[in-house]
């Protein structure tokens, strides 16, 4: 029985750790998770959801700096009745999200791995499932388990709570450590927004009482359409709601071609930035003033609201329009910085580090 419990103890930890890992990584993009999730149930459940939006990043900050420290208190053994006291209603919460988004299809990826790996709605309610079973078992058999009161043990739990608390302040502060997302440098967003491969389709037809299946839609009109599955998922495009525009029209292709340097914000409301910041952007505006790169702003608001803006800092640059969402899955800054060459993403910097205006140019010309 004490070699099953520590089994299930490695488990539980593991997964606990290296879902909080991921996320302590990126605790802005949890917190826009639970956002949709408040957005929904405040619709759904209650209106009071809607007030913890407000607070959806110090919320997101908690749960994954618990994740990481609970997980190495359970497998070391530290407080473990209390970690074990602490996971299961984690765990009962968790699991009340991943059902209400796969039975509801309301949140359609709960971010249980941030954007590292992606799960179906029914695949991270079942992954909760296993995991509140095994969670339970310890709780029945807690009794059984022997208390490890070490200073090792102390030092390695508070330390994972002092490291995860760290990276999640520093990584806010900043931008995510590793990018996982489908916009992350590198990646070329004009190659992106096309399928890797032709897209071919199944489509399931029915002639009286008899189904048939074809690689091509029938041109006998006597076949009653009934469902199309797609053969290649793998090959759909990467990208798929990347667009600029303003009340001109799209500009897209333009914003994609040449030389870019965009600004984006994704709440101009909510953009609270010290001077000194701005003052970077400034003289990376005027750097490129009158050369091949092209400075523009890009926000999820209204063309008002941006020329507003765009005049009470005096930048004579162009503005645009892009969705909410989209923006804040490009850069987890508001505002933030991306330097673009022919659709390529060179470079991404929060404003806490935008670079002075050397360093800019050597981005573009290295």
């Amino acid at each position: 029985m004490n070699k099953l419990l520590y089994v299930i103890r490695i488990i539980i930890g593991g997964l606990f750790i290296f879902s909080g890992l991921i996320k302590v990584n990126d605790p802005v993009g949890t917190s826009i998770k639970l956002e949709e999730y408040f957005d929904v149930f405040a619709t759904d459940i209650a209106p009071f959801f809607e007030a913890f939006k407000a607070i959806s990043l110090p919320i997101a900050v908690i749960l994954v700096v618990l994740e990481v420290t609970l997980g190495v208190m359970v497998i070391v053994g530290w407080r473990i009745k209390w970690g074990i006291y602490l996971l299961l209603p984690m765990i009962l919460f968790f699991t009340f999200l991943t059902f209400y988004s796969a039975y509801f299809d309301k949140v359609t990826d709960c971010g249980c791995f941030g954007d590292a790996i992606k799960l179906t709605p029914w695949g991270s309610f079942y992954k909760d499932i296993f995991l509140l079973v095994l969670i339970l078992l310890l709780f029945f058999f807690r009794g059984k388990i022997k208390e490890n009161t070490s200073s090792m043990a102390l030092f390695l739990s508070m330390g994972s709570l002092v490291m995860s608390l760290t990276l999640a302040i520093m990584a806010i502060r900043n931008l995510p450590f590793v990018d996982f997302r489908s916009y992350k440098e590198g990646v070329n967003i004009t190659a992106a927004l096309q399928p890797s491969a032709p897209l071919s389709y199944n489509y399931r037809m029915k002639k009286g009482e008899e189904f048939f299946v074809f690689d091509q839609y029938p041109s006998d009109e006597s076949y009653e359409f009934v469902e199309m599955t797609l053969n290649n998922p793998e090959a759909l495009p990467k990208i798929s709601d990347f667009a600029i525009w303003n009340e001109s029209g799209d500009y897209t292709e333009q914003v994609l071609e040449g030389k870019k340097l965009l600004i984006l914000t994704s709440n101009i409301s909510k953009m609270e930035v010290s001077i000194d910041y701005m003052d970077a952007i400034s003289s990376l505006i005027n750097e490129f003033q009158g050369t091949d790169v092209e400075v523009i702003m890009v926000g999820a608001s209204t063309e008002e609201e941006l020329q507003k803006f765009l005049k009470s800092h005096n930048w004579s640059i162009p503005n645009y329009l892009a969705d909410a969402t989209v923006v804040k899955t490009i850069i987890r800054s508001n505002p933030g910085l991306v330097f673009l060459e022919d659709g390529t993403i060179l470079k991404k910097y929060h404003y806490r580090n935008a670079p002075d205006p050397q360093v800019a140019k050597s981005v573009f010309y290295p």
